[in-house]
């Protein structure tokens, strides 16, 4: 039976309904409400701390006039790392490894903050497509060629996240089914196969996590340019 591995990648149906709409909905179930108590459990104090760390990470290097972009961002960052890590478990779908999926979330982003430093500084946005002391010979190449990476931006945000993931994804699969066909013939060679997977698991759930970080962190970076 020929096995094709990216059939995991497909966007399974089930009774018509598409589940990547389900698996798009998960993360609202995986983190606890806020508690009205005084004293909260572990794992809230735990997720508490986490997002003020990644908000101070992300926010301190800003200037004020970001900082109302923090709800948004870490949102992102949590709604991107819960997915990533819920695509790891076995019989699941992993959203991210869509192109079109992870490009949804980069161009609104990245458009929007081109829009605040056009209204709020257009002299300081449209400055970035020339630099300073640019011979004149070369001024109309140098504003095409930082238009276009201007433009690129979205595509590598959404781009880095999809590889990375689809990377680590195959990687899995190759070295699982070469774990089944080694089982019976060489049991050594399976058991040594079987370690490499499990350290390539556990370097994906770090990979899963930092190209959400990654994501946001660039988000954060455009915003800084433009505000």
């Amino acid at each position: 039976m020929a096995l094709n591995f990216f059939d995991q990648f497909m966007s399974p149906v089930f009774l018509g309904v598409p589940l990547i709409t389900l698996a798009t909905l998960m993360p609202m179930f995986t983190f606890l409400q806020p508690s009205p108590q005084w004293v909260s459990g572990r794992f809230t104090t735990l997720q508490t701390q986490l997002l003020n760390n990644s908000t101070f990470q992300l926010f301190a290097p800003l200037s004020p006039k970001s900082h109302s972009w923090a709800l948004l961002i870490i949102s992102l960052m949590i709604f991107l790392i819960t997915i990533n890590l819920l695509g790891l478990l076995p019989y699941t779908f992993t959203p991210t490894t869509q192109l079109s999926f992870n490009m949804a979330f980069a161009i609104p982003a990245w458009l929007a903050t081109v829009i605040i430093g056009l209204r709020t500084q257009p002299t300081h946005a449209f400055a970035h497509l020339l630099p300073e002391s640019t011979p004149p010979l070369l001024i109309p190449v140098l504003i095409i060629i930082e238009t276009i990476s201007l433009f690129i931006r979205p595509l590598a945000l959404g781009v880095r996240l999809t590889a990375n993931l689809t990377a680590g994804h195959l990687l899995i699969q190759l070295i699982s089914t070469a774990v089944f066909t080694m089982m019976q013939m060489m049991p050594l060679m399976a058991v040594l196969t079987g370690t490499l997977l499990l350290l390539l698991s556990i370097l994906e759930i770090a990979v899963a996590m930092i190209q959400a970080y990654v994501f946001v962190l660039l988000l954060s970076l455009y915003l800084q340019e433009n505000t």
